[in-house]
């Protein structure tokens, strides 16, 4: 959506300035500020710290300034359960502390929980990114959008026993080549810009050529490039593959696709407003439509920074009087907990990978929501731990990632059907997801 990117690029530049001020360390060439160049950039306009590390600086940064805020109340290793709702507006969470479960009062909520990568089976997000917020919103009646555009990430590292361990886009941005199994470059026959081409390109000419080399990797060639360059600007990736025998200097880079990022999450206006009064959402979880159908690599850190700026101001700015702020009063019944949660877990992933990951079609969704769909009894349960609650919600998740992908015809972005390979009709409208009693209602809009 033109006006969200419009907020983004002009909002942008003061929330990196703002981060400087609170002690974010980017890197540097002289006194000014280096920029690298990533896949499917125009030019070299992304910011970096210590190389290969600036998802963990602005971290750094951010927490130490919420440490700082003595009016900030921190609740820490806890997991939201559901939204308060009374009259059609949400009063805050309940949240699983601990055993107990209690609830937290609010004049306004935001959803700020991440999106939902661990719904399959290879992926480079943490273990607790099971699209919690984007499952509550859904149960408490937010609108969801875009939930087909799933981000793969073409190059995780794939070696014996190693984690599912992102390669930075910015190593094929300074020259990085992939290749077969057969050392081949492949890049050129399936794009103009080669390596640098959109990361849904890059990740289905992978597995292209995974399929027809009968492999399940291919490589990332950095053998080419000056090592002490290599050391400089990847070193957190230098000594991580270094721990499974892999020295990116010398050696071929065995790699192949993980999912990696939601498009596509709980709907929200310019100010992270969703359709029910008092509930905001920002950042991965949450769909303004500023990324589209593909978002453009390292944008993710910038709109969480912009947009949840603008939530925080809208939930500051929330029109309600403590009159308003009432509880519920619903009882949760806590259910036993379930032996094969675990398995399903497991299954699950499975099924998402394999049948509505890179490449999908009418029979392969059709197939993961008949599996899905024997799971629903875990729907109507709540549980009191917190694997239990994570599965719960990543079934919910599964099956809107499912409605939508089968709903939409055509491919386009992240999104793409071997059954409907042209963009299709309608290509320019967004698929909206809403909860109606046990049932999915679906919407287009343009």
């Amino acid at each position: 959506r033109e006006e969200a990117v419009k907020v983004l690029v002009e909002e942008g530049p003061p929330r990196i300035l703002e981060l400087i001020e609170w002690g974010a360390e980017f890197d540097k060439e002289g006194t000014k500020l280096s920029f690298t160049l990533e896949a499917a950039h125009s030019r070299r306009r992304i910011l970096h710290a210590q190389g290969d590390s600036t998802g963990r600086e602005l971290e750094r940064v951010l927490i130490n300034k919420v440490k700082s805020l003595v009016k900030v109340q921190r609740f820490q290793f806890c997991t939201a359960i559901d939204l308060i709702i009374d009259n059609g507006r949400c009063n805050g969470a309940y949240v699983l502390k601990n055993t107990d479960i209690i609830a937290i009062f609010s004049r306004a909520t935001v959803l700020a929980t991440g999106g939902a990568g661990r719904v399959f089976s290879r992926t480079t997000n943490p273990a607790v990114v099971t699209g919690d917020g984007m499952a509550i919103g859904y149960r408490a009646g937010a609108i969801l959008e875009d939930m087909e555009f799933v981000q793969f990430h073409p190059t995780v590292l794939f070696a014996s026993s190693s984690p599912q361990f992102l390669l930075s886009e910015a190593m094929r941005g300074e020259g990085a080549i992939l290749r077969n199994v057969f050392k081949e470059p492949f890049m050129k026959n399936y794009h103009p810009d080669s390596e640098l081409a959109p990361r849904d390109v890059v990740s289905r000419a992978i597995i292209s050529e995974m399929v027809k080399t009968k492999s399940n990797h291919v490589y990332l060639d950095l053998t080419h490039m000056d090592g002490n360059f290599v050391k400089k600007r990847f070193p957190r990736i230098y000594t991580t593959c270094l721990q499974y025998d892999v020295n990116i200097i010398k050696d071929l880079i065995p790699v192949s696709p993980a999912a990696h990022y939601m498009m596509g999450g709980v709907k929200t206006d310019l100010n992270g407003a969703t359709n029910i009064k008092g509930l905001y959402a920002a950042g991965e979880v949450a769909c303004t439509g500023v990324h589209g159908a593909n978002r453009l690599a390292s944008n993710s850190l910038l709109e969480g920074l912009v947009f949840g700026a603008r939530a925080d101001k809208g939930a500051l700015n929330s029109p309600v009087t403590d009159e308003q702020l009432v509880i519920d009063g619903k009882e949760i019944t806590i259910h036993p907990s379930l032996s094969e949660h675990e398995e399903i877990r497991h299954a699950l992933k499975k099924i998402m990978w394999e049948k509505v990951g890179i490449i999908r079609c009418e029979e392969s969704i059709k197939a993961a929501q008949d599996k899905l769909a024997e799971w629903s009894y875990v729907l109507d349960k709540t549980f009191s731990t917190r694997r239990e609650l994570e599965l719960k919600n990543m079934l919910t998740v599964a099956m809107l990632i499912t409605e939508a992908a089968l709903l939409r015809k055509g491919s386009i972005g992240a999104h793409y059907r071997s059954d409907y390979p042209e963009r299709g009709e309608g290509w320019q409208r967004h698929i909206l997801l809403k909860k109606d009693d046990k049932e999915v209602k679906f919407e287009y809009v343009e």
